[in-house]
């Protein structure tokens, strides 16, 4: 079987080693004589996966001593709820949002069932083609928090900067862009991300949580959606989601044997600028997203007449390139190059964008 390469937003590419890796162990973890899918998530054999894809993660991240780390359900967007139940501490009420996108506007919307949502700052008057300027913030000292969105996954806008929001929490959705490269947790009081993406298989939402923070949720907060529960009780307050858990361990393991962040970040920062000055060097493709803020993992663009639109995927997808179409609200095409996307992959996509060119210039 020949392995395409899938552009897919998420879920996205796993990579290869790690796949071959679930496969061998598929039937019999280890010799325990079971799978991992089969195993009690509080027996001595799944216990050890956890704790080793914990201190992995710990490890890859750098993730200091005073932070929490948890391995969650409900996708990210459970935790646009989670986060003003959990984080509107003193009473406060209100929270400080950055709107760059589709992501952020689902935050904001769910964030008003519960406080007075005060948005900092909005790039939609240019389409969520940039990210607003951090001198032009309305930053409210006493918010609750901050929350952004460090990489748009759909009109593929990413910060370059952490912004600086002093002694308020800074709260960030890194579905889209976390293991990609290094970042200083430290700067955050919480990360919270999917894992279709960067970590493993859709169902299992990692959050990253400074230990001040947790244990303040306001009244009514269910037990489940409250991070103390979590927290006090290593993610094992119910059964969590066992094998995609087990898979991101893999993972972490994996981004540690090809030399962790910074090999990863040195990656992806060439594949990402290959396949830009593809685009740039064309007047048959463009990148709608300003320059300054193009996103390294979800690149979106279009073609100079969008009636071939339909002809550029059914000819990439006879190549093997695969879940290049533009989401529905804007369109055109986007190729999510997100870790497990190799590097002959981005050339192959490169080759063919050339070779269409040249047949319908």
């Amino acid at each position: 079987m020949t392995r395409k390469y899938n552009f897919s937003a998420g879920p996205a590419m796993l990579p290869s080693a790690v796949l071959a890796q679930a496969q061998e162990e598929m039937l019999d973890w280890h010799d325990s004589g079971m799978s991992v899918m089969e195993m009690s998530h509080r027996g001595k054999e799944y216990m050890s996966i956890a704790a080793q894809a914990e201190a992995d993660l710990r490890e890859v991240m750098d993730i200091p001593d005073n932070y929490k780390v948890l391995f969650l359900q409900g996708g990210a967007s459970s935790q646009f709820a989670m986060i003003p139940m959990n984080l509107l501490a003193g009473g406060k009420g209100k929270a400080d949002y950055v709107n760059t996108g589709a992501w952020s506007k689902k935050a904001i919307a769910e964030a008003k069932r519960f406080c007075d949502v005060n948005v900092v700052a909005s790039s939609e008057d240019s389409s969520f083609t940039t990210v607003p300027a951090f001198d032009t913030w309305k930053l409210d000292p006493d918010a609750s928090y901050v929350h952004y969105t460090p990489n748009e996954t759909i009109g593929g806008v990413e910060f370059s900067w952490i912004p600086d929001t002093g002694d308020v929490p800074l709260v960030a959705d890194m579905s889209s862009t976390i293991l990609s490269r290094p970042i200083d947790v430290s700067k955050f009081g919480m990360i919270y991300a999917g894992a279709q993406k960067n970590i493993g298989p859709a169902g299992l939402t990692l959050v990253i949580i400074r230990d001040d923070l947790i244990g303040d949720a306001i009244e009514g907060t269910p037990v489940m959606f409250q991070y103390a529960t979590h927290a006090n009780n290593d993610s094992m307050y119910n059964t969590p989601p066992t094998y995609g858990w087990y898979l991101a361990g893999l993972v972490f393991k994996w981004i540690k044997e090809i030399g962790g962040m910074s090999a990863i970040a040195e990656i992806n920062e060439r594949k990402a600028n290959k396949l830009y000055a593809a685009i740039d060097d064309s007047s048959f493709y463009n990148s709608p997203v300003d320059v300054e803020c193009r996103s390294w993992m979800n690149i979106p663009f279009t073609l100079k007449n969008a009636d071939l639109d339909g002809a550029f995927l059914e000819q990439a997808a006879e190549k093997g390139l695969i879940t290049l179409k533009g989401h529905r609200s804007v369109g055109g095409m986007r190729a999510s190059i997100y870790n497990a996307m190799p590097e002959e992959g981005v050339d192959a996509l490169i080759s063919f964008m050339k070779e269409f060119e040249a047949n319908n210039s």
